[in-house]
Order: structure tokens, then sequence, then C-alpha cells
């Protein structure tokens, strides 16, 4: 939403909350700055009823009645405004304060602090301390990449967005044009899924092979959003996370520490060498290549096969 209107927007509700009576159009006009520059009356009335229609999207009551003249007036009344009392048990409140310190590597760490500032000032017992004494033990979820923030909004306001995309075999970032549905941390990195306007179909997105600015599109979705998205599934699955099959690789000691994680069976080889057995699925070779030199996949020859057409690709590029 751009900023005049929502500027705009702000100051309509305000007046139709903080008046004692019902306000008239012409009123409201002569009340608010950017209805005054609106022009001629047909202006003013396309754009206050267009507002009015968002106010009440976004919950707000408005009541129509008419005055003594017979126009027609409008007003929010407090009591039918009014958000109900917020009431938490302690694990609500000890959830919270784990949910703020959360995001205290993100942007939204101000918005977070604030909340709870507001929540303790209303008398919610909020604890300093929501870890029961292992305050070292706090969980943590970077977000550093530069895409968060506008997908994250993006996600939120349901528009879709423009951005340049680097797949793990290719040197060239290329565009996508998605619509964005929701963000997920998995294993410390950021995932985006959502609709693929070129390739109409769902694709999920790893937030730190986006490259340059991420693009805001106007117009609606075209395509309908799941109920449940499941971006974990999905990256397991093409990670080889839910595979029953294993892949033997000869890894370079001291490198490739996730894959260590994941390795059912470890042998020294000698020479700076340890050779792993690993679960093998969908999407393996892909997350191999990432690890270029440290890693050389011994069988199964198909693996083997597609880690290697992927790094001559990239060889190409």
């Amino acid at each position: 939403m751009a900023i005049a209107k929502a500027e705009r927007l702000m100051n309509l509700a305000l007046c139709l909350l903080g008046t004692r009576r019902p306000l008239t159009k012409r009123e409201l006009r002569t009340s608010i700055e950017a209805y005054l520059e609106a022009g001629s009356d047909d202006a003013f009335n396309r754009m206050f009823e267009r507002d009015k229609d968002d106010l009440r999207e976004l919950g707000l009551v408005i009541d129509t009645v008419e005055n003594l003249e017979g126009e027609a007036a409008y007003q929010a009344r407090r009591d039918l405004n009014r958000l109900p009392a917020i009431t938490l048990d302690p694990a609500e409140a000890a959830a919270l304060g784990v949910a703020a310190k959360v995001w205290q590597q993100a942007r939204l760490a101000g918005a977070a602090s604030g909340a709870l500032q507001k929540l303790r000032a209303a008398g919610m017992p909020l604890a300093d301390d929501p870890y029961g004494g292992y305050g070292s033990l706090e969980p943590r979820i970077p977000a550093h990449e530069a895409a968060f923030e506008p997908l994250m909004l993006a996600c939120r306001d349901r528009r879709p967005v423009v951005f340049e995309y680097r797949r793990s075999n290719s040197p060239h970032p290329q565009k996508r044009q998605v619509e964005p549905w929701i963000l997920e941390c998995w294993r410390g990195h950021w995932y985006l899924a959502g609709w693929d306007r070129d390739r109409r179909a769902e694709r999920v997105f790893r937030l730190s092979r986006i490259t340059g600015p991420v693009r805001s599109r106007a117009g609606a979705y075209t395509a309908e959003v799941p109920d449940q998205v499941r971006v974990r599934e999905t990256v397991e699955r093409w990670a080889g996370e839910s595979a029953t099959a294993t892949a033997r690789i000869r890894l370079r000691r001291g490198a490739g520490y996730p894959l260590r994680a994941r390795a059912g069976e470890v042998r020294d080889l000698g020479d700076g060498w340890e050779e792993l057995e690993i679960p093998y699925g969908h999407g393996l070779d892909a997350w191999l290549v990432e690890f270029g030199p440290d890693v050389v996949v011994l069988e199964p020859a198909e693996l083997r096969a597609d880690v290697v057409d992927r790094l001559r690709a990239v060889a190409k590029g």
C-alpha cells in the first residue's frame, strides 16, 4: 500500500472514530487534507468510496445514517470497534517472549520489542527470561538476506513480485515472476514458496540465491493459494532427506559439515580425504554441487553423472 494512501486511510479512520456525531462527506472533505487536494467532486467521491470500502475490509465498523438535512453521514463508534481485553496464561506469555527474541537478528527486532513493551504496559505478565534460567539457549533465526523483508511483506499483502534467481547449476541468474505464498526457515536457510507464473507451477526458492532487488507488481494472483504449503517437505525431498537409498562420496577432511551430519558411516581414506555414506534422494546432485571440489561422488553412477552434468553446465557459463 502506498504511503500516501495509508496516511489518508488513517486520517479518515481517526476522523470517524474521534467524532461525537456522524459526519457528512462534505465535512470529511474539509477535515482531511488529501481530500481537499482531490480536485473535482467526482474524483473526491470515488476516492472516498474506495477508502470507506477499504476500511470496512480491514475490519472497521462504519455506521451510515441520515442527518436532519437528509444527507448521508458516517461514524465509527468506539464501542463497536474496541478490541476485547487481552489475557495471556504463563505459557502463552513465555511463547511471546521466545518469539520476540527469535527476531533479534532481523529488521523486525524493533517492532517485536515494541509489541512486548505495550503488552507489559497493559499488565501482561511477560517474563524477562522465558527459558526458565537457560537464557544462553536462545533461538536464532538469521534473516540477513536483503530479499527477506520485501518478500515477507509481499506474502502478507498478496502482491506478485519479480526478482533475479540463480539456480545451483547455473552461473547466471534468471528473471522469475512469482506469486509469493509463504516464507519458512529450514536448517539456517530461508525459503520462499509460491506460484511461478512463467513455469505455471509451484516452486520453492532459496533466498540466498536471489540476486538484486525484489520488485512488487500490481494485480491480483492468478493461482489459488493452497490451504497448506509444506515448504520443508519440498526442500527435504529435493535434498534427499526422505530418501531410502544411500550414496557413497569422497569428502575432503575439514569440509562439508552438513554432509557429515547426515552420514551413516565415515571411513578415513588418507591423503586428507574421507569416504561417507549419505541418504540419496531427488535433488541431492544439486546440493553436492555446492561443495565444489571438496566432494567426489563414487556411487551410484546416475548421481555421479548428474553432478558432472551440473558442473559442466556451470563451467560453460
